[in-house]
């Protein structure tokens, strides 16, 4: 069952996820291409390779994708959250869903 868990990380956190499948919300920065640069619950910088014909609608979107190292996430699908999201809630979740005391409930 572990191997269908993608856990929410934020820019911190995805060094530890090398070539595992992750959850990344973030807000949308820019887009160019094929690529888009995106800012994570924790403010830093992600660049995100898209998949073919992806167009970011909204500010806020939650990736899922596979982690290529740490500043680089190759887009399996993507999520809108739309224009308005509490990124500061977003990132205790992202550190809560990483906290010992709350292993066995993952």
């Amino acid at each position: 069952m572990t191997e269908h868990v993608s856990p929410r990380v934020n820019a911190a956190r995805l060094g530890k996820y090398i070539g595992r499948t992750i959850r990344l919300t973030c807000k949308v920065v820019r887009s160019q291409g094929d690529t888009a640069i995106v800012q994570a619950s924790d403010g830093g910088e992600v660049s995100v390779r898209l998949t073919q014909g992806t167009h970011l609608d909204g500010s806020f979107v939650e990736v899922i994708g596979t982690v290529n190292d740490a500043a680089t996430v190759k887009m399996l699908a993507c999520i809108n959250l739309g224009n308005d999201l509490d990124m500061d809630l977003v990132n205790d979740v992202v550190e809560l869903w990483h906290d010992p005391r709350f292993a066995k409930l993952v």
